[in-house]
């Protein structure tokens, strides 16, 4: 989509309807929607093929910044607490055993981890749904702005527990402060639904995959610039950093994102007839439904989603404990390069994504990723090296190729006017399935730790094969769909 398909769809929305007659109720309704239009735009409208992209960089790259760094102030301040010394130099690329207070350090931040992760997931699974719906009607710009809001207060309950020394279990009022206002995944639902609503369907997928390069790009930058960062001056000064970007993608989002949906001054906030939308959607199968498969597709498609999100989110935090215990023990700076390298598949995928559909189908360019993603898995369960480590992300190179597809798919099955309903779904999908990726793997991983520490990265490569089947199975079923309606239009004439 080119600059002027994006002003002219923002036009479309944004302009008040004009009549050439001058009966009083037209004039009096017109002016009302010329201020309805006045109030949708930015204080610095700025019309152009750029959008959300750099609410969605800025808000992924304080995130990308904040994780690695996170889990390691947890693991220096746990490790104070139980008295390990943290020297890893004389246990690291050794046959001796593992000593006992490491495995401790190791368990008490997986489970830390997942804690303070749950504290905000589960406000989020409950606020979102709300959110997602209430932007149908309310605008798209507010759900851009109040959880980034929410999480530079994150950050700030996170610089006093730093500054102060205080127990790490105050970190939980931080994360619930952002889980009530959002978190990122109503970041994610809304910039979704912003492409969704300025898009076509011929290139809604390429839309979304860039939107999933920011991701990548951004998380690249902020593990390289994080490692060294804290490598050098600690973790205090980093921090400063994601609260000014958060505060940036907040001011950028009110000062230049223009509204893309007509605001009902009406609407609720706390009404259950967001609840009910939803529900609608997935018990009919939305506006567009034309049977039994329509609505099966769509409870597919959402379970694939899951399955794919529960093992990245899962994983996530992983990668970065798997790593700072014995036989790798990286530092600060490979932990932040082996970071970038992940971010940097999503570039991959992107520029894969591109050349992938001019000659594949959508649902095998979901299989390829689906295939990359299980191959750096499978690595990573057994690797005890840090070449090994790296093979695993190097054959991550399309591994987010299945998410754009995934949600291009969902888009595509549901009217325009149900896309909010749609993605405020997907986000709510999208937080379930991050609490259980976290519970399921945090909770896992000390749990192995005595007979194979990368069972995790195992588990998730075999949970993986469930969404390949899923998607090469549609892929069957639309095709032999298709060709029944291609005999029936046949016979017909």
């Amino acid at each position: 989509m080119d600059e002027r398909d994006t002003v002219a769809i923002l036009d479309h929305v944004l302009a008040p309807a004009a009549d050439d007659d001058e009966d009083p109720s037209s004039v009096t309704c017109a002016q009302t929607e010329e201020e309805s239009a006045r109030a949708l735009k930015p204080p610095f409208s700025c019309l152009k093929p750029v959008t959300v992209e750099p609410v969605i960089f800025l808000s992924t790259f304080s995130i990308a910044l904040q994780g690695p760094l996170f889990t390691q102030y947890l693991w220096d301040r746990i490790s104070e607490d139980v008295g390990y010394n943290g020297s890893k130099s004389s246990e690291c690329n050794t046959s001796q055993p593992v000593d006992p207070l490491q495995r401790e350090v190791e368990t008490l931040t997986a489970h830390w981890n997942l804690y303070i992760n749950l504290a905000g997931l589960s406000l989020g699974l409950l606020v979102v749904p709300f959110l997602g719906s209430w932007s149908d009607k309310a605008g798209r710009r507010p759900l851009l702005i109040i959880p980034n809001l929410g999480l530079a207060l994150e950050t700030v309950v996170y610089l006093v527990v730093m500054y102060t020394r205080l127990p790490v279990g105050y970190f939980l009022l931080g994360r619930m402060l952002s889980g009530i206002s959002g978190d990122f995944n109503c970041i994610l639902a809304s910039s979704f639904a912003y492409i969704a609503d300025i898009s076509d369907r011929r290139s809604r997928t390429l839309r979304v995959a860039i939107l999933e390069a920011c991701l990548g790009l951004s998380g690249m930058l902020a593990s390289i610039i994080g490692g060294q960062w804290k490598r050098t001056q600690g973790y205090i000064n980093p921090c400063w950093l994601v609260l000014a970007t958060r505060l940036a993608s907040a001011l950028y989002s009110y000062l230049f994102v223009c509204e893309s949906v007509r605001i009902d001054p009406s609407v609720r906030l706390f009404s259950t007839h967001h609840h009910k939308a939803l529900w609608k959607l997935f018990s009919t199968g939305g506006s567009q439904s034309t049977g039994s498969f329509h609505k099966y597709k769509l409870w597919l498609y959402t379970l694939c989603f899951f399955l794919v999100v529960g093992v990245h989110t899962g994983c996530r935090d992983l990668y970065v404990l798997f790593v700072l215990s014995s036989p790798l023990c990286w530092g600060p700076e490979l932990i932040g390069y082996g970071s970038a390298a992940l971010h940097l598949c999503y570039l991959s995928s992107l520029l894969g994504l591109k050349v992938m559909t001019r000659c594949l189908a959508d649902s095998w360019v979901a299989l390829v990723g689906l295939l990359s993603n299980i191959a750096g898995l499978l690595v990573f369960s057994a690797a005890n090296t840090t070449a090994l480590m790296f093979t695993g992300y190097g054959l991550l190179l399309f591994f987010v190729t299945t998410t754009p597809v995934i949600r291009s798919k969902l888009s595509k099955l549901v009217d325009p006017t149900e896309q909010g309903g749609l993605f405020a779904s997907i986000a709510c999908v999208e937080s379930l399935c991050s609490m259980v990726g976290y519970s399921v793997f945090n909770s896992l991983y000390p749990a192995t730790l005595h007979f194979m520490k990368g069972f995790p990265f195992l588990l998730g490569a075999i949970i993986l094969l469930l969404p390949s089947g899923i998607i090469w199975t549609l892929w069957c079923l639309d095709g032999r769909h298709e060709r029944q309606l291609d005999t029936k239009r046949e016979n017909e004439d």
